[in-house]
């Protein structure tokens, strides 16, 4: 009995520490477990971040690009406008020419 008794003594040991070491495991799983979501909400922060800053970024180009459109427009018209009254004098102007014509000998 007396060789019973140490060998389950020693399989006694032996899952003491096997369980000690599961332990163990479990806990140092736990940590980077936890380290790993910490990880992923910095990253899904910073990428947060990011998403607001291209999106200002992007807003500010549209703004300048509506301003930029805006601007071309209205030189553009502005130079319709002047050719037409270019246009529209030199046409009074013969039209007053041929009036005169007309009644003046």
């Amino acid at each position: 009995m007396d060789v019973s008794s140490r060998v389950l003594s020693e399989l006694a040991s032996r899952e003491q520490a096997l369980d000690a070491q599961i332990e163990a495991a479990r806990q140092d799983a736990a940590r980077e477990i936890e380290a790993a979501e910490a990880e992923a909400a910095r990253i899904l922060k910073e990428a947060g971040e990011q998403v607001k800053t291209l999106t200002a970024a992007r807003e500010q180009e549209m703004a300048a690009e509506g301003v930029r459109v805006r601007e071309e427009a209205q030189a553009q018209a502005k130079e319709e406008v002047l050719v037409a009254h270019t246009r529209s004098d030199a046409k009074m102007g013969q039209a007053v020419e041929t009036i005169l014509r007309a009644v003046l000998p």
